[in-house]
């Protein structure tokens, strides 16, 4: 990768775990609101040879001054184009809630623009395409989003006391309520990917069934299993560990990690 790529990758991707020469790439998509820094305790979770790359989007943290991403398209063409320069190692993508949306646009796009196919979506809190529910926030006031982010849990509401940092956080969380809500995912025959798909929730999250879950089946070529783990919408935090032991045990054997 020239310097231009390289300094293009910095700003789309944080390098959660940094290796020289990886035998794999886990390539994280972090949910509506959130940011790379979701993901950065998993650089310990993970086996030896696998190097973690957390999705920069814009709006937030270290890319506060970018504008948010006002359409699912918007926001998945670069990160198709960033992804298709990592041709040195497999790439296995995991998305949690809007990022399992977005990981499996990527996914599409990569194998059907680029040739590109991954060793394993991993897709998480998320249900598959066309049995999303909205939860109506893109339009909702300060006060009504704050509360409802709050009940989802993963962020730390307390952050929100600070009107200076309300001021600067809310607008990206609305633009991807906005993004995730106008967002229309494909017909089956157009949202098919050749790599395996694994998929995980929270046996207590009331957005989420198990079919909901069940039917990410229905878009894979590959193989499939889905997982339950105690919790609501945000068990992840509670169980990264175990979830990313299991995602690296289903892995294809021809894959050495």
């Amino acid at each position: 990768m020239d310097s231009s790529g390289r300094e293009s990758a910095d700003r789309w991707f944080r390098a959660v775990r940094p290796i020289s020469n990886p035998n794999i790439r886990l390539v994280c998509f972090a949910h509506a609101g959130g940011a790379a820094s979701f993901f950065r305790s998993w650089a310990g979770l993970v086996p030896d040879g696998v190097e973690i790359v957390a999705v920069r989007y814009p709006g937030r943290e270290d890319r506060l001054l970018d504008p948010p991403a006002e359409t699912m398209a918007e926001l998945v063409e670069p990160l198709v184009r960033e992804c298709s320069r990592f041709s040195d190692a497999p790439l296995v993508f995991f998305g949690h809630s809007m990022g399992a949306s977005v990981a499996h646009e990527v996914a599409v796009r990569l194998q059907a623009e680029c040739g590109v196919t991954l060793s394993a979506l991993a897709v998480s809190g998320r249900a598959a395409p066309g049995r999303e529910s909205a939860r109506g926030l893109a339009e909702a006031g300060d006060l009504q989003l704050v509360e409802e982010v709050g009940l989802l849990g993963g962020t730390a509401t307390g952050i929100f006391d600070d009107a200076g940092l309300r001021e600067l956080i809310l607008p990206a969380i609305r633009a991807d309520y906005r993004l995730i809500e106008r967002y229309r995912a494909p017909e089956v025959e157009n949202a098919m990917v050749n790599a395996p798909i694994y998929a995980y929730y929270g046996s207590q999250d009331a957005e989420l069934s198990e079919d909901s879950m069940e039917s990410w089946s229905a878009v894979t070529r590959a193989g499939f299993a889905a997982r339950a783990f105690d919790g609501g919408h945000f068990y992840l935090v509670e169980h990264a560990e175990a979830v990313l032991r299991d995602l690296f045990s289903r892995i294809d054997s021809a894959v050495k990690v």
